[in-house]
């Protein structure tokens, strides 16, 4: 039992489609009618709630309470100093096996802080982190090293509400409590370009080892909302990440980046750009970092992005991304399902990606590869840094509703090799040509897929039997009107 200081998941999704679909009609249009009728409302888990009067109790051998620190927890009163000292306790006690903050039910509004190793974060049901809004209260940090000179605004960024560097053994879990960035003045300034930094994600955590996000709720980030960076052994289970889907601009879910050994599942994401965006370093920055994504396994999810993609890799993957593993996972309402994007200048490879159980409902486009996304961070680039793009399948997709089930943009510098399609029946909306969309693409279908795919692919039959080789794996039959 852990000593107390006085002073200083949800079961996993079953492949079947159709027991996905009848979770996403009961859990995640629950979550429209509760929660999003009002955008800034109370916050909505998919996965329920931990019941009233449970026990903080955990795994540390010391425990404290916020409170012990001169926490109030009024939503009013300015706890940072709290935080703080509670944090800088814990951080002596990392050789006896560190300690667990517990945050009890109320608002409890802060400023940035930082982590420490070999620490618990726990917020209780009805515990709420509150981000201060005013920016002037938000440190500045130096620009991501393989970002270049800043993401949106060249020069200094602003750090992140929950923040770390250089740790190991950081768990940050609860009763389904919840952290709040309070992300509506920043969007606004975004949009009023009345801001002359890069915004700060909600959490992020850099250069460490040993991370887990469980039972916890992350809603309404200035930017980014959860952001590993050049970490390895990152787990985010039993996670629910909210933002309204229009004008939250770049509060994409989670963004793995530079990450190695990631598993995200059981998790419900419903926010205002990618849900999930995997990456890797940005143009030449990134090409010179040099650390690659690999190894993430991403499962058992329910996403939605209205204004980008469900699963993303890229486009800033210059560092490269393999062996990424995305299955069982349900996108409704959104403007696209899965997506891999990246443009001339970036360099690197996407390599090694399967997509497994995946159902699409009500998707304007299914499965997206793009390599013309010209965002640069400045025009010295190398214009010879050629991405590469090959080894990636899919299997088992399945939906209802999607306008273009599938659109592969590869181009003479940029193809797109070694695409295996399998086991796929999307319903479709729109019944006229050009719903299955390809160009400088290699690969091959096996068995019957619906709808039928281009031309660019070779045919096998269910044994893997060759039926009918492409000769046109250079045709272009890419609609952006459809």
């Amino acid at each position: 039992m852990a000593e107390s200081l006085p002073v200083g998941g949800f079961p996993a999704f079953l492949s079947s489609h159709k027991t996905l679909f009848i979770v996403l009609w009961i859990s995640a249009f629950g979550s429209v009618f509760l929660w999003q009728r009002d955008i800034v409302g109370a916050g909505f888990s998919v996965f329920g709630k931990a019941g009233p009067g449970r026990s903080m109790s955990g795994s540390r051998p010391f425990e404290f309470n916020i409170t012990d620190f001169g926490g109030v927890g009024d939503g009013v009163t300015d706890d940072t100093a709290a935080f703080e000292r509670a944090i800088s306790a814990i951080s002596k006690l990392g050789k006896r096996g560190g300690g667990q903050l517990n945050v009890p039910p109320g608002k409890w509004l802060t400023a940035p802080f930082n982590l420490t190793s070999h620490m618990t974060l726990f917020l209780a049901e009805d515990a709420e982190i509150l981000g201060i809004q005013d920016e002037k209260r938000w440190p500045l940090m130096p620009p991501l090293p393989s970002y270049g000179y800043g993401r949106e605004h060249r020069g200094p960024r602003y750090g992140s509400l929950i923040h770390g560097q250089n740790l190991k053994d950081v768990v940050i879990t609860g009763h389904n409590g919840s952290i709040n960035g309070q992300g509506q003045s920043w969007w606004t300034k975004y949009r009023q370009k009345l801001l002359n930094h890069t915004r700060g994600p909600l959490v992020q955590i850099m250069w460490s080892n040993d991370i887990v996000i469980s039972n916890i709720t992350l809603r309404d980030s200035p930017f980014w909302t959860f952001h590993p960076y050049d970490c390895k052994n990152v787990t985010i289970r039993n996670v629910t990440i909210l933002a309204p889907v229009f004008g939250a601009p770049n509060t994409d879910g989670i963004d793995p980046d530079s990450c190695e050994d990631v598993v995200i599942e059981d998790c419900y994401i419903c926010v205002g750009d990618d849900a999930i965006a995997i990456k890797s370093g940005w143009d030449q920055y990134g090409i010179v970092y040099g650390r690659p994504s690999r190894n993430i396994l991403i499962r058992n999810l329910i996403v939605r992005s209205m204004v980008s993609a469900g699963v993303s890799i890229g486009s800033e993957m210059s560092g490269g991304v393999s062996n990424v593993t995305v299955e069982n996972v349900t996108v409704w309402s959104s403007r696209r399902a899965v997506r891999i994007k990246t443009a001339v200048g970036r360099g690197g490879y996407v390599r090694h990606i399967t997509y497994r159980n995946l159902t699409f409902d009500d998707a304007q486009v299914g499965i997206v590869i793009k390599t013309d996304y010209n965002e640069h961070p400045d025009m010295d680039f190398d214009k010879n840094a050629f991405p590469i793009l090959e080894n990636i399948s899919f299997t088992g997709i399945h939906g209802q509703g999607v306008r273009v089930p599938v659109r592969i943009h590869g181009s003479e510098e940029i193809p797109v090799r070694n695409v295996t399609f399998r086991d796929m029946n999307v319903g479709i909306t729109y019944k006229k040509k050009h719903i299955f969309q390809c160009a400088f693409v290699q690969g091959r279908v096996i068995g019957t897929i619906f709808p039928a795919p281009c031309e660019n692919l070779d045919i096998y039959d269910e044994e893997e039997r060759p039926v009918k080789l492409s000769t046109a794996q250079n045709v272009t039959e890419i609609d952006y009107g459809v």
